[in-house]
Formats: C-alpha cells, sequence, structure tokens
C-alpha cells in the first residue's frame, strides 16, 4: 500500500510546498489547516504518518497529537517546530511524538525524516505481526503459581541475552511454549522462530533438515534447499527433543554452537549463521551421558541456562485458570462454562499428560456437552473413577499397624518431597505454620537441604 500522509499545519504555503514534495515521492498526501480539521481527517484516512505544526490557531499541536494519540496510539507523529519551542517539542516526545524538525528547514531533510519513521513503524507492525502469529499458533504461559513466577522471572532474565537455553520438563508442560515466550521478548523477536523435533525424523534427513542440501547431494535431492538454521539467521532455533539426537549429529551441532558455522550437505561452502538456541528435552540427559547416548561437552554447550517446567501436578492452584483458558479457545462466545463439582474433579486429578491432556479433556467436555455446564458426567471416565468419594488421603494401612508418629513423619516427608525440600510451601501443603514443621522435622529427625526459603 501507498503510505498516507496527513499534514496539519495553518500555514497554507507550508502545506503546499510539503504536500507537493512528498507526492513527488510517492506518498498519498491531504492536508489541514487547523487543528481540528486535521482531527477529522486522521480520523476518516487512518493514515501512515502524521506531520504536524506546534503552533495552530484553534487547538495547540500539544493538544492535537494528544487527540491523535487518542484515535491510534501507533501513528507516527512528526512534529514541526521553531526556534525557541524545543522544550515544547520534547514535551510532545514525551506524549509520543516520534520525531521533530525545526524551521526553517530543507525539504530532504524532512524527506529523510519522514522515510525514517515510516520504516520504523513498519518494522514496529511487523514484530506486533509476528507476536501475534506465534502466540495464536503456540499460546501463552499462563498460571500464577509460585512455580510459574519463578518460570517467568527466568523467561524475561535470560530473553534479553544471546545465552543458550535448555528447557526441561515432562511431555506436555509447555517447553516449546516457554521456548516461544523467550524468542518474543528478545531483541530477535522481528526475526523468524523456527522449530524442530529432534525426533520425528532419522538421521539423514535430520541433518538436511537442520543445514540444508545441494541439488544431488542424495538420492532425491532435486534442488538446493536451506535448512532450519538458514532460515533462522538472526532469529531463534528450537531443538525440541534434543536427547533423541544422534550422536553424529550432536556432533554437528556442537560445531554450530562452538563456531556459528556449518556446510549443506553436499556443499563444501562454510556458511556463517547468527541463531541463539533454545533446546528442550523430557529426559535425564545426566542418565543419558553415562549411558552414552548424549554427547557431555555438548551438555555443557547447551545447558547454560536452564530452565525447567513443573508438571501440571506440582501446580494445581493454575488449572482453574488454565481451563478457563482453553474454553475461551475453542468456544470463543463462552456458551458453557464449567461446574464447580466438574472443576473439583479436574483439580484433584494428577494429570500425567500435563497441560496437553488437560486441553484435550476440555476440548473433549465442550464436545460432549450438549447443555450449558460441563459436569463431571462430561469428564473422561477414568478421571471420575480414580478419585475417591470421601475426601483426604488413601493410605494403604500395614496389617501390623502404624503409629502416629510413623504416619506423621511419612506426610511430612512425601510433602517435602513434592515440593522439592521448600519447607515454606511443604508447610502450606500440610496446613501448619513454618516454626511448626520445623519443630517436627527436629523431632522425627529429618534433615532436609537448605532451599532458601
Amino acid at each position: 500500500m501507498v503510505p498516507r500522509i496527513v499534514i496539519i499545519d495553518d500555514e497554507e504555503r507550508m502545506c503546499w510546498a510539503l504536500d507537493r514534495a512528498l507526492s513527488h515521492e510517492g506518498y498519498q498526501v491531504v492536508t489541514a489547516t487547523r487543528g481540528l480539521q486535521g482531527i477529522t481527517l486522521v480520523q476518516e484516512v487512518e493514515p501512515s504518518l502524521v506531520i504536524l505544526d506546534l503552533k495552530m490557531p484553534d487547538l495547540d499541536g500539544i493538544e492535537v497529537l494528544r487527540r491523535i494519540k487518542e484515535i491510534n496510539k501507533n501513528i507516527p507523529v512528526v512534529m514541526i517546530t521553531a526556534h525557541g519551542t524545543i522544550e515544547t517539542a520534547i514535551e510532545a516526545m514525551k506524549i509520543g511524538a516520534s520525531d521533530y524538525i525545526t524551521k526553517p528547514f530543507k525539504l530532504e531533510e524532512l524527506k529523510v525524516l519522514v522515510k525514517q519513521a515510516l520504516h520504523l513503524h513498519q518494522l514496529e507492525n511487523q514484530v506486533d505481526f509476528l507476536r501475534r502469529e506465534l502466540s495464536q499458533k503456540y499460546g501463552k504461559m499462563i498460571g500464577q503459581s509460585d512455580s510459574m513466577k519463578e518460570v517467568a522471572t527466568l523467561i524475561r532474565q535470560v530473553a534479553k541475552s544471546n545465552t543458550t537455553v535448555l528447557i526441561t520438563g515432562e511431555s506436555g508442560t509447555g517447553k516449546e511454549v516457554a521456548a516461544v515466550e523467550i524468542h518474543k521478548n528478545s531483541h530477535r523477536a522481528d526475526k523468524a522462530f523456527v522449530a524442530v523435533n529432534c525426533a520425528a525424523l532419522p538421521e539423514q534427513l535430520l541433518e538436511s533438515e537442520l543445514f540444508g542440501h545441494e541439488k544431488g547431494a542424495f538420492t532425491g535431492a532435486l534442488n538446493r534447499k536451506k535448512g532450519r538454521f538458514e532460515m533462522a539467521d538472526k532469529g531463534t532455533i528450537f531443538l525440541d527433543e534434543i536427547a533423541e539426537m544422534p550422536i553424529s549429529m550432536q556432533v554437528k551441532l556442537l560445531r554450530v554452537l562452538q563456531e556459528k558455522t556449518f556446510e549443506r550437505l553436499g556443499s563444501t561452502e562454510t556458511l556463517a549463521v547468527d541463531v541463539r538456541i533454545v533446546a528442550a528435552t523430557n529426559q535425564d540427559l545426566s542418565a543419558a551421558i553415562a549411558k552414552g547416548t548424549f554427547r557431555e561437552d555438548l551438555y555443557y554447550r547447551l545447558n547454560v541456562m536452564r530452565i525447567n517446567l513443573p508438571p501440571l501436578r506440582g501446580r494445581k492452584e493454575d488449572i482453574p485458570l488454565l481451563v478457563n483458558h482453553f474454553l475461551g479457545k475453542f468456544d470463543p462466545s463462552f456458551s458453557k462454562k464449567i461446574s464447580s463439582e466438574a472443576m473439583k474433579v479436574l483439580s484433584r486429578y494428577q494429570w500425567p499428560g500435563n497441560i496437553r491432556e488437560l486441553q484435550n479433556v476440555v476440548e473433549r467436555s465442550l464436545i460432549v456437552c450438549q447443555g450449558s455446564e460441563i459436569q463431571p458426567a462430561h469428564l473422561p471416565k477414568e478421571m471420575i473413577e480414580g478419585i475417591p468419594d470421601a475426601p483426604g488421603p488413601i493410605l494403604n494401612l500395614p496389617e501390623h499397624g502404624l503409629s502416629l508418629d510413623e504416619l506423621e513423619k511419612y506426610l511430612i516427608i512425601k510433602a517435602l518431597e513434592k515440593h522439592n525440600n521448600n519447607q515454606t510451601q511443604a508447610a502450606k501443603y500440610l496446613g501448619i505454620s513454618r516454626p511448626t514443621l520445623l519443630y517436627r522435622l527436629q523431632k522425627h529427625g529429618i534433615k532436609v537441604p537448605w532451599k532458601g526459603d
């Protein structure tokens, strides 16, 4: 589209001169000699840019700028100011003006300023589009639990750097969504985010997928093909299920991490790329190293910054938020709601499939439910059967008996295990104060590694 420019200046000769100069540059130009007239034009033509004089007879330029920003805060506005009003121009910049130019000025100077403002606006629109596209495709991080707040903090901290990131967690915990959040909050957000599932392709195809190939490099290679690393240049590449990558490919990936270079299959030309690598796995890489299926040097290269995503059963307070998010995703009109009884079932279930399983259950329940409210009967049968009618834990009591002290010690140990030895969280889970928990730890001789809580 040809950029549309609105010029608002009370000097008709200035409007004429700017109209003529910018029209010759290929822009569509409309002019106004009064502030209110200019505001109306902005509402009608939805311009790509506004050129606005600070001194206007009916409304001053600052007030016109404020009203333009109320109409659309994203419209770039270039202010025209005279000597002696620089302070006012700076005030305009604080309100949201893109730039200013001081009279008298050369038309060539203004043309450069307009070009720069339009280019910056275009880049901002591209970034917004890419962020919306990524959010629609991958979703977003949802959760108010302490563990998810910690994850969100880590993502914000690591996003601003170029550090390689390793995301760990069980299947279905949202590792790809976390990778997207890192990309969206980085300085690479206006570039590509490229995802590769390392377990989905055999070794030769994986090499071609990552690094590309030349025509004739192997049977079926009819044309040159760019690899994912080339596609992700200046952006982010996400290597999912990195533990499934063959050892021979791990060597080549290590070289990319160290040297930022590689060759396409069938080529001797060395290509250089600027790519941020985010890897993910649901496996224990230390165990894989011990078995010889994962290189230790690659592990240390990937594990510069590690983010561990908690399982859903460990952050059940987030389940209502996630349920409502998925209800809105699959039923945007919110024609159906979930009953408190069904929410209790969802909150007490252990979720071995984590968030992915919860999403599938919500989608299924919306299909099964013919009324306006989702009930426990609309949930999968195994979820209902797996929950006891009576509240409280189910214990397998030994035949020889069990003392209350033994039971108390057992429950404290299990609560600590559940919360990764975080004493504050374990006390909260058991319904006691932290000093009470500390007393009982001493009483039962339970030693807990200090977690800084």
